[in-house]
């Protein structure tokens, strides 16, 4: 049995962090789902910057739309759609069968909006209905603006990937707002199942204090931090308020650890997936530790859902002077303003090679 079968059996979903017209049209996407268990994927601005940018794959499609007089924002996410749908169709098998809760792609709305909650509501709708597929999360991000954003996508019927949370506070705010959307849907009369998982990411915790704390310690927050906040998600769906939401047929808003490569090339490529084995989440991978794991990983055991000695290490990392709470929200705003500067090239990018191909 391979590693990566190994955790898809266990019940964890293996998406690829990763898309590029490339790997649709060489048939890499199609291999890594049937060799590697993969069953979905996501996407943001700074992976469509490299895509476009280091290959000729997007250059006709650029071409025909800037002449069609599309650009900036509109270009890209037709552009962007045209490699999604195809994502999608061949997810689709997988989506059916797991009757929605598996097989699904991303797609982001602009990371400018991150403090506009109108604004990304409006655009969670537009990108829903134009990318006309059912199993397409839009991605919103779980700032102070985009919990609202989410209650009201979510209410719209709109299925929702949550995007930079850092911690359990984020978290517990982004599946509240969840099910205030889901208890709205009932309350109206409509179907109470639209789908969503909260991503949380790994690795950005342990390459920010990696200069900060003992070598004991090193690459043991961002685990920490994971345990805490999947005891947290254990502990919210056992509990009377989802239990209910439940019973009338609402679906679970699943875990998503994003952000699962390793930053420290001594750590091993696959030390986040082994420590984040769980049934029903989802871990999603770049390709290189997809395929670093796939050679060399193991499964070790399974994330325990008491948050196993979390609090232990997390004392620690207090106790190393690390305030977990400030780093959470710092962490929070560096993402969303790395998010903006790789949207911001990925629109300059376009505006050039819409220029330099006009010219050609």
């Amino acid at each position: 049995m391979s590693n990566t079968k190994s955790l898809h059996d266990l019940g964890q979903s293996l998406w690829l962090d990763n898309i590029t017209r490339e790997i649709l049209d060489n048939g890499t996407l199609r291999r890594y789902v049937e060799q590697f268990s993969v069953t979905g994927l996501t996407s943001n601005p700074t992976i469509f910057d490299e895509a476009i940018g280091k290959t000729a794959a997007y250059d006709k499609g650029i071409r025909q739309k800037a002449q069609a007089g599309l650009s900036g924002e509109t270009l890209f996410v037709e552009l962007a759609l045209e490699d999604l749908r195809r994502a999608a169709d061949l997810f689709r098998p997988e989506f059916e069968r797991t009757q929605g809760i598996d097989g699904w792609v991303s797609m982001e709305v602009s990371p400018l909006l991150a403090d506009d909650t109108r604004g990304t509501i409006e655009a969670a709708l537009r990108i829903h209905k134009q990318a006309d597929r059912p199993n397409l999360y839009i991605k919103i991000p779980g700032t102070a603006a985009g919990v609202p954003a989410i209650e009201s996508a979510i209410f719209a019927g709109v299925p929702v990937n949550v995007t930079l949370l850092f911690s359990r506070e984020h978290y517990l705010s982004v599946a509240d707002a969840y099910m205030r959307g889901i208890e709205r849907r009932i309350a109206a009369g409509l179907d109470p199942r639209i789908n969503s998982v909260a991503s949380v990411f790994v690795s950005r915790w342990d390459r920010a204090v990696a200069d900060k704390v003992p070598p004991e310690l090193a690459n043991r927050l961002g685990v920490a931090i994971m345990q805490r906040t999947y005891r947290a998600h254990c502990e919210l769906i056992a509990g009377k308020r989802w239990q209910a939401l439940e019973a009338k047929g609402a679906r679970k808003q699943r875990m998503l650890w994003a952000s699962t490569g390793t930053k420290d090339p001594k750590a091993p490529a696959g030390l986040y997936v082994e420590a984040l084995a769980a049934p029903d989440t989802i871990d999603t991978m770049p390709e290189k530790t997809l395929l670093a794991f796939a050679e060399k990983g193991s499964l070790k055991g399974v994330m325990p859902r008491d948050g196993g000695d979390a609090e232990q290490v997390l004392g620690r990392f207090a106790a190393a002077g690390i305030d977990v709470e400030a780093l959470a929200a710092q962490l929070q705003v560096e993402g969303a303003a790395s998010f903006v500067k790789s949207w911001n090239e990925l629109m300059q990018r376009i505006k050039d090679k819409s220029a330099a191909l006009a010219a050609a």
